[in-house]
């Protein structure tokens, strides 16, 4: 070690030169974690980042449904084993991301969460009631729990051992009020036991977007930031966790006064918030976070590699199978109107309560009024008194859009638009959910087009961008949040990188594509032809995958799009004729063969687009993470088709033997795909010198189109676009203008030498689509 150089624990206080996701469960322990901690080391990563790990709901999968923010989850390994994950990331010289949930409390089961079963005991006077954000008002001074299967059900209710149960469901009983029926205890009780069917329009706590079981969190209260935040900060002062993850900050009263406290509290460590943004949308400067998770990036990688002449044909397509052109906007306003008109009632009607009385305008109008403001916000929130100019924005559309709402929002605008008043700051909570549920899990589901524009962060009315734009992106990402996340895969995902890249395709070969579908709509029909399509291209973006999970997505997609069946009203008629068609993608001969076929066919090309993304994402301005199990090729589906088990043996075998010299074939093995991912991460960990900067890298020839390459300051990533096309021609005469002298590919180690004509791509891609050269 030189004099002066950091330790390793005071590396792990800088901002990570890459993390790598994992999701830590019951059934992938802190210990099993820790057992991977050598391999993220040698891999190149510098920081592990966790799922979030405090106490859960007995069974959770995901951990953001916290019930008890004092103690490390014990299904997961509890402090001990949370306690041997850190020695054995350090032991690596790695730190620790970890992943915070500030905006809402699980409360699926009373009983495990001990605040919210003292706020059912104690009612207002309990002394965690200002925790939760809940309008004793309109419940007459109860809380509405939307638990019972109908009204009639108040009579199956049983009082056992001092609690009040329904079937498996545990209440507590207020001191002094346990004598009587059940029914009479239940009607003594600080909450009250409502039929399910009654949350989209009664309940009186705010949730976490429209899940029942997940109550929002005060912690905009400063007694409430402390309490849920003690352990977390402790673990970052005594050096356990380095930097934080927050989860859904749009859902915080005060983004802006939470992380500045967060950064108080905690020293500025590196942060990031989940945050999405919309095209052309940046995040308040004001805010104290390295910047988001990394959904704005992947759009950006995304688009590059989209080939927008594939738009027309599959727009015709789309335009066939739902017999209309679709207008994406109005079907976004659409699906976010039966979102504040359903499952987000409760939300809205709350909203009209702290509003109140508009002069001249009666409940009703003010309702529609609020309802469609939120369906015509462009954004997911607006943070006042930034980004007021979207407020002013939807105002003015549903100004010009409903002639009979003028009075009503011109009414609404300057209430709305009061910084920090409650009404201005409960329709800010409430238009982020709306755009979530309307968007990623409405529309998403019913536009079919090209599904690989359909992703978190992402916008399926833009198809594809240019080289050029993407350029212009990474050079505003440098200046305005050098330090952000990038990401390809989350665990929220709609689909995982490798099939998105094989769908990518889809667009160099949309007229095949078009006539494989209508063959197979024709054998296999379905009365939703679009999501039939949706079906059918997530299936052929994940072949071959199981029976198992293939209906497992066709069903969530089925009822997230909400028009043949739902998840509260299942027709199971139409059910059935979906795994029907599901089935005959096994048990047709000629489908299995035309879907085998045409995998085989697009496969190298979808495993070119692959190592594209990773590398451009791996050495793009940012942070990098690499999602659990990515670093080879895995071709998933949404939640929780991507939270499978990681073979971590298997990726150690292939990483020894990739060190060994190996320079794999771009072939099913998805070696090359680890080998692309470790040795970019370990050239940003080994030499951070060379990822300073960003200029653009000129390709010039007849196929120069299909070339995206920059210099980030010594260190030049160059990757294949557009393959389809490229392979029918080559490279030819196409050469990349870099200063001559000789450069060296870190991916296989050839040696390459660059001249007045630059370096010919024939050459230098010849082994793998992409390269990334250094200085020889």
């Amino acid at each position: 070690m030189t004099v002066g150089e950091p330790t390793g624990a005071d590396r792990r206080r800088d901002v990570p030169t890459a993390t790598y996701r994992l999701q830590v469960t019951a059934d992938f322990t802190l210990d099993d974690a820790a057992a991977v901690a050598g391999y993220l080391a040698d891999l190149g990563v510098s920081h592990a980042y966790s799922s979030p790990l405090l106490r859960a709901a007995a069974g959770s999968t995901h951990g953001y449904d916290t019930v008890d923010h004092a103690h490390v989850d014990e299904a997961r390994g509890g402090q001990a084993g949370f306690d041997r994950f850190v020695a054995a990331l350090h032991g690596a010289g790695l730190g620790l991301v970890l992943d915070l949930v500030p905006n809402h409390m699980g409360v699926a089961d009373p009983a495990e969460a001990p605040w919210w079963w003292d706020v059912l005991r104690h009612g207002r006077d309990s002394a965690h009631a200002s925790a939760f954000d809940v309008d004793w008002d309109f419940g007459g001074g109860r809380i509405r729990i939307p638990v019972l299967g109908s009204a009639d059900d108040v009579e199956k209710l049983e009082v056992v051992d001092g609690e009040l149960r329904y079937y498996d469901n545990r209440f507590p009983i207020a001191p002094g009020t346990g004598d009587g029926t059940p029914q009479e205890v239940h009607d003594r009780q600080h909450y009250e036991l409502v039929d399910w069917r009654r949350a989209d329009t009664d309940l009186n706590y705010r949730r976490f977007f429209a899940i029942n079981t997940l109550a929002g969190l005060r912690v905009e209260d400063p007694e409430v930031f402390r309490a849920t935040h003690e352990l977390v900060l402790r673990l970052v002062h005594d050096g356990a966790v380095d930097g934080l993850r927050i989860d859904h900050p749009d859902g915080l009263a005060d983004p802006k006064g939470y992380l500045d406290r967060l950064a108080e509290a905690s020293g500025g460590r590196w942060t990031v918030v989940e945050k999405i943004l919309e095209p052309g949308e940046d995040l308040p400067e004001s805010w104290r976070t390295a910047g988001t998770t990394g959904y704005d990036a992947l759009a950006e990688v995304d688009d590059v590699l989209v080939d927008p002449a594939g738009e027309a044909a599959l727009t015709a397509l789309d335009t066939e199978l739902s017999g209309r052109p679709v207008d994406y906007a109005q079907l976004v306003h659409d699906c976010k109107r039966e979102v504040t008109d359903g499952s987000l009632g409760s939300e809205v009607a709350r909203l009209v309560r702290v509003i109140g009385e508009l002069p001249g305008i009666d409940e009703g109008t003010e309702r529609e009024a609020l309802a469609e403001l939120l369906a015509t916000f462009s954004v997911y929130r607006t943070y006042l008194p930034d980004g007021r100019e979207h407020l002013d924005a939807a105002v003015a559309a549903v100004r010009d859009r409903r002639p009979d709402l003028v009075a009503a929002v011109d009414a609404l605008h300057p209430v709305l638009a009061r910084a920090g008043t409650e009404a201005a700051t409960r329709f800010e909570q409430t238009s982020g959910p709306v755009m979530a549920k309307g968007v990623e899990d409405s529309a998403y589901y019913r536009w079919a087009r090209f599904v690989v524009l359909n992703e978190v962060g992402g916008d399926p009315a833009r198809f594809g961008a240019t080289v050029e734009e993407f350029h212009q992106a990474q050079a505003r990402r440098l200046a305005v949040k050098p330090r952000s996340m990038t990401t390809l895969t989350t665990h929220d995902t709609k689909r995982s990188e490798d099939t998105r890249a094989r769908l990518a395709v889809l667009a160099e070969v949309p007229t095949e594509w078009a006539d494989l579908v209508r063959g197979w709509l024709s054998r296999h029909p379905l009365p939703d032809r679009p999501l039939a399509h949706l079906v059918w291209q997530n299936l052929v973006g994940a072949w071959p995958l199981s029976r198992e999970r293939a209906h497992a997505y066709a069903e969530k997609a089925a009822r997230e799009a909400g028009l043949s069946t739902t998840w509260t009203d299942v027709d199971e008629a139409f059910e059935a004729q979906l795994h029907a068609v599901v089935d005959a993608a096994y048990d047709d001969p000629a489908t299995t063969a035309e879907i085998e076929s045409f995998v085989a066919r697009i496969a190298p090309a979808g495993r070119s687009n692959a190592l594209a993304q990773k590398l451009v994402q791996l050495t793009m301005p940012g942070v990098p993470d690499v999602y659990q199990g990515t670093e080879l090729e895995d071709r998933s589906l949404v939640d929780p088709d991507n939270r499978r088990p990681v073979d971590y043996d298997e990726r150690r075998r292939l990483l020894g033997r990739l060190d060994g010299g190996w320079v794999p074939a771009v072939d099913d093995t998805g070696a090359a795909k680890l080998l692309v991912t470790s040795w970019a991460l370990r050239l940003r960990r080994d030499s951070p010198e060379l990822f300073g900067d960003y200029t653009p890298v000129t390709a010039r020839g007849s196929a120069a189109q299909h070339a995206v390459a920059f210099d980030r300051g010594g260190a030049v990533t160059v990757a294949t676009r557009l393959p389809v096309a490229l392979a029918a021609t080559g490279w030819e005469d196409t050469a990349l203008a870099l200063p001559t002298g000789a450069w060296r590919d870190v991916l296989t180690g050839d040696r390459v030498v660059s001249d007045a004509d630059g370096v010919p791509l024939a050459g230098l891609l010849d082994r793998l689509p992409v390269a990334l050269l250094v200085r020889a």
